[in-house]
């Protein structure tokens, strides 16, 4: 684990503004930057950057948070990710704590399986600058029109045909024998060790977050009995069917064009890559797997299967469809023509040609399973026609959305010209059987629903969240303002100056109160552990809070739409909620005390009703005339004139 000192040095060296700055182009407004939401499209800026607060905020779809918040979310890298991703940028040594022996010996394994990994990345392109590498790799990539670039954006490499030159030099570097053999790098035979991929094109797999996790290689050797792709095993770095060759460079492009193209080969997505269609990515030499379609599915729910348009194709295309749609997703599909895959069609046409062939053809699985079976000669058999319909009829079944699966079922009866109540029925019992095989049980019949009466809501408990919600926005925004305030408590008639946060706890837990409402509580207890211990507090710490819900509230509460502007130089003086920060604290603390009395008084009353012990009876009475008379001085001072 990374080491709170270290993680306490991230959040304070890492500017917000440099780090949005390097994914989003922000303009200077004020003390603030604007731009472009990069989380929904807009044409009009409402994605602000505030230095000072240490936050971005879209006040258009409400995306917001500090640095860290912002790689989760825009890079989707998980919470350590994104620290070590800012660590690398500000050149920061992570420092981690002690962990388990357990789960130190696995970290330590992965991270010497990184090591084993990235050391082979090296290697394998340093091999394109040897004599050998020149004339067989670079050569190889000049004929398949791999350009320079490419080569350097997809890290492509070379494995020597000396089969044991990455194994000598790995070894020479201080890397075991057992680590290569765990990163799936060498082979054992006989007692010797021998390169996995030698003599072979090296394709490299990352991670989201960029980090070689396997190689692919292969050989331009023509003999059949030598397989032409292989692969890395699994290993705790990789998983294959939850990896997508081509994701670390496409995740952006997929969530700003939100649609990903699935191809099946490494060539198929660097030749569309070089034909600025940059959404693209790989089954990575596997069949489409679920895995890999949930993956897709975190930045995009539109999926277009890009697939060569021989028999194996579009085989593959039709078992990747009914996969896509049971996990919820939009799937279409475009076949190049006979003899083309992704990567041939790519070398032969040119950019704007690529672009108007897949947007042209990209048909929805309906129209692309229709058009597949009236192609074959015997499309009028009525047997046929039912045995297509059945087809059909199963993939709009394994649809979640019922009004997606709704439109698709209309859509079908115009294609086939089929009632679509005849449709929708075979859909609900293929539904119904696909239920019962996942649970194992008849599917359950369904009991009409009883009217039963509603009670009505608590309204004054609806005010609960608003004040503690209002308390903690006072502490997060004006927190360490220094006002005069009536001390120790509101009727005293001494003033003091204090901290506003600090009037707010201790003025509560004079009346032992406290906020109770996650994540106000967790707020609150923030503010009273740092006047406990005497320490500074700073709305950055709770911004940047490791718990999600508290550093997203946090980040709401200092966040405002709209700046005033300096009216001071026209001369224009306008009244400002600073300029009432007294009145708003002390109001807002009167209202929510008067809150909890009057809850306490309702409940006492509750109790009173079914109350038969004497002495009982009498505390009750006693507490509800202190109650009473508390109540009468908050609602004098509120203006609040009511009699119970």
């Amino acid at each position: 684990m990374i080491s709170r000192e270290t993680i306490q040095q991230i959040i304070e060296t890492a500017r917000v503004e440099e780090v949005v700055g390097d994914f989003v182009h922000l303009k200077k407004r004020g003390v603030n930057y604007i731009g472009l939401c990069p989380f929904h499209n807009e044409k009009t800026p409402s994605f602000t950057v505030s230095p000072a607060k240490g936050i971005y905020k879209c006040f258009g779809c409400g995306a917001g948070g500090n640095a860290v918040n912002f790689l989760i979310q825009h890079e989707h890298l998980s919470y350590p990710e994104a620290l070590k991703w800012l660590a690398e940028k500000y050149n920061i040594t992570i420092e981690e704590e002690q962990l388990t022996e357990e789960k130190k010996q696995e970290l330590d394994e992965r991270e010497s399986l990184y090591a084993a990994n990235l050391f082979a990345l090296d290697f394998f392109q340093k091999q394109l600058q040897t004599d050998e590498g020149k004339s067989v790799a670079i050569s190889y990539f000049h004929q398949r029109g791999i350009s320079g670039e490419s080569i350097e954006k997809f890290r492509l490499g070379y494995s020597p045909e000396n089969r044991q030159a990455f194994f000598e030099e790995a070894t020479e570097n201080g890397f075991k024998p057992e680590i290569l053999l765990k990163a799936d790098l060498i082979t054992e035979k006989n007692g010797k060790y021998y390169d996995k991929f030698a003599s072979r094109i090296i394709f490299p797999i990352f991670n989201l977050s960029g980090r070689p996790i396997a190689f692919a290689g292969r050989t331009l050797l023509t003999n059949k009995k030598i397989p032409k792709y292989i692969n890395s095993a699994e290993t705790l770095l990789y998983e294959k069917n939850k990896v997508l060759y081509g994701i670390f460079q496409a995740k952006n492009a997929i969530v700003k064009n939100d649609n990903c193209y699935l191809v099946e080969g490494y060539t198929d997505v660097i030749s569309l890559h070089q034909k600025g269609i940059e959404n693209v990515v790989a089954s990575s030499g596997t069949s489409l797997t679920e895995g890999q379609i949930r993956l897709i599915s975190r930045y995009t729910k539109n999926i277009t299967i890009l697939y060569d348009g021989d028999f194996a194709g579009i085989k593959a295309a039709t078992r990747g469809i009914n996969m896509i749609l049971s996990e919820g997703l939009n799937v279409k599909v475009v076949l190049f023509p006979e003899g083309e895959d992704p990567d041939s069609f790519a070398q032969n046409h040119s950019e704007q040609e690529v672009k108007e062939y897949i947007s042209a053809n990209a048909s929805d699985f309906i129209v692309f399973k229709t058009n597949l079976f009236l192609q074959q000669q015997n499309a009028n058999d009525p047997v046929q026609k039912a045995e297509f319909l059945k087809d059909i009829v199963q993939s709009v079944a394994l649809i979640p959305d019922p009004i997606t699966a709704m439109v698709y079922v209309q859509e079908c009866s115009k294609k086939l010209n089929i009632p679509e109540n005849i449709i929708l029925q075979e859909v609900q019992i293929v539904k119904k059987k696909n239920r019962s095989k996942k649970t194992g049980t008849a599917e359950p019949v369904v009991k009409p629903i009883q009217k039963r009466e509603i009670t009505p809501p608590d309204l004054t408990g609806q005010k609960a969240p608003f004040l503690e919600k209002e308390l903690c926005r006072i502490l997060l925004n004006y927190g360490n303002e220094v006002l005069n305030f009536p001390y120790p408590d509101e009727n005293s008639d001494e003033e003091k100056e204090l901290p506003v946060y600090q009037y707010i706890v201790e003025n509560l837990l004079i009346d032992e109160l406290e906020l109770e409402i996650p994540p106000f509580n967790t707020i609150f207890n923030y503010y009273k552990t740092a006047l406990e211990k005497g320490k500074e507090v700073s709305e950055k710490e709770l911004i940047y809070h490791s718990d999600s819900e508290v550093s997203k509230m946090a980040v709401n509460l200092v966040s405002f739409p709209y700046n005033l502007h300096n009216w001071k130089k026209q001369q224009i003086y306008v009244t400002t909620e600073h300029d009432n920060l007294k009145h708003l604290t002390l109001e807002t603390l009167r209202l929510y005390k008067i809150l909890i009395l009057e809850k306490y008084w309702e409940n006492l009353q509750e109790e009173l009703k079914n109350c038969s012990d004497f002495d009982r009876t009498a505390e009750i009475l006693s507490q509800l005339n202190i109650i009473k008379k508390e109540l009468a001085k908050l609602y004098k001072k509120q203006g609040i004139s009511i009699t119970r």
